[in-house]
């Protein structure tokens, strides 16, 4: 299925460059760039292929009290004051622009960027993103109902190279790699090993790739070639950020 993206204005155009320069500079002075991508990636996990509901198109506002996305009014509120100088931006065009930005200023591959998406106003119903305590059915079935693939899944499960665990709100606590501000394929390779050092830490979801007879080799290839990791990943990434959107 090919893409059809919508014409937008040459005002709205300058308002998405000048936004990401803002964003680059938040995000460099708060060091968020974990969370950021993190709410990014929340609010467009929630796309249905089937009942076409979901996506990414601003109503995580309305999701924050969702036990998966624990922790995320943080993100909002340190993304306000940017999105309020940018009213003529859609807070969906908004919150994903901020992923890619967060995945760039890491050292992370550069993700195309289409503006575009309506704001919505019905939440996505609670219960459709990932649960770090589950295995391999269990990503399949929640990365299948968006609509990805296999190497999706773990090509994003590799975002975890950013941030860290905290208990208060996903029960676990840790980071996954020794610098979580730093975008690269070490998350892979210290899953392969099955070595972490004090202070950091794999979930249950993470060790199941090692598990299974298609995921394992994607970990094998993307530990020993962080290139093939950033080609997969950004196509990944912009596969996530336009669930829904711009669909023939």
């Amino acid at each position: 299925m090919g893409k059809h993206y919508p014409a937008v204005g040459e005002e709205y155009q300058k308002a998405v460059v000048k936004c990401k320069r803002k964003l680059i500079g938040l995000i460099a002075e708060k060091h968020c760039a974990p969370i950021i991508l993190r709410v990014a990636w929340h609010s467009a996990g929630t796309f249905d292929v089937k009942t076409k509901t979901g996506g990414p198109f601003g109503t995580i506002g309305h999701e924050l009290s969702y036990e998966s996305n624990m922790g995320l009014d943080i993100a909002v509120r340190l993304l306000e004051p940017i999105k309020e100088q940018f009213p003529i931006l859609t807070y969906g065009d908004f919150y994903q622009l901020a992923g890619v930005v967060a995945v760039e200023i890491t050292g992370g591959p550069e993700i195309p960027f289409h503006p575009g998406r309506p704001d919505k106003s019905e939440p996505a119903p609670d219960g459709r993103l990932p649960v770090a305590t589950k295995g391999t059915d269990h990503l399949r079935d929640v990365f299948g109902t968006m609509g990805l693939s296999d190497k999706d899944i773990v090509a994003l499960s590799g975002g975890h190279t950013l941030g860290r665990c905290h208990k208060e709100r996903s029960g676990f606590e840790g980071q996954w790699t020794p610098n979580p501000l730093i975008f690269d394929n070490s998350y892979f390779q210290i899953l392969l090993s099955g070595e972490t050092k004090e202070g950091m830490i794999m979930l249950p979801s993470d060790k199941a790739l090692l598990e299974d007879d298609v995921f394992r080799p994607l970990v094998e290839k993307y530990a020993t070639d962080e290139d093939a990791f950033f080609e997969d990943y950004a196509e990944a990434h912009l596969k996530l950020s336009e669930l829904g959107f711009a669909e023939e």
